[in-house]
């Protein structure tokens, strides 16, 4: 998709994030002297396109007093993975939940559900739940807790694109 002036401004305004207020794109087109529907209208076609992945919040998990975060990573049966992680995604305490491909023989692990808590143990609660719905599709799992807290940046262009 071929970016115009408006496209380069649009997201120089938004690659630092949306503004934190009630109407935030009727904010971002004010700083660009246009109207918010405009806004919405090409960050959806920026959407279609693919070359805005997704437009959403991103909490910071540790402000919000969940400082035990943890990746839960779990071998489960390649014939009842999807079905049993969408129920793995819709559970409460999992932020995210999504399939990758093992890497045999280190790494057996096909689903992964990022867990937040106040504490460890109230992780490996969680996860204990998870083990449950699971079952015996299950054959191992392990949680890699977070050691550092990790940057999320949004679309940026370089200079001179």
């Amino acid at each position: 998709m071929p970016l115009d002036d408006f496209d380069r401004e649009l997201i120089a305004a938004t690659q630092g994030g949306l503004p934190l207020v009630s109407r935030p794109y009727e904010a971002v087109g004010a700083m660009l002297g246009v109207s918010g529907e405009r806004v919405r209208e090409r960050l959806g076609r920026m959407l279609e396109a693919g070359l805005v992945r997704r437009i959403g919040a991103v909490p910071n998990h540790y402000r919000l007093g969940w400082t035990a975060n943890g990746m839960s990573v779990w071998d489960v049966d390649d014939t009842q993975v999807d079905t049993l992680g969408e129920q793995v995604g819709a559970l409460s305490g999992v932020s995210h939940c999504y399939r990758r491909p093992r890497h045999l023989p280190t790494w057996p692990y096909n689903l992964f559900a990022m867990l937040h808590g106040r504490s460890r143990d109230e992780v490996r609660q969680q996860a204990d739940t998870i083990a449950r719905l699971l079952g015996p599709a299950c054959r191992s799992h392990d949680i890699l807790y977070s050691t550092a807290i990790l940057k999320k940046t949004g679309l940026r262009l370089t200079p001179g694109a």
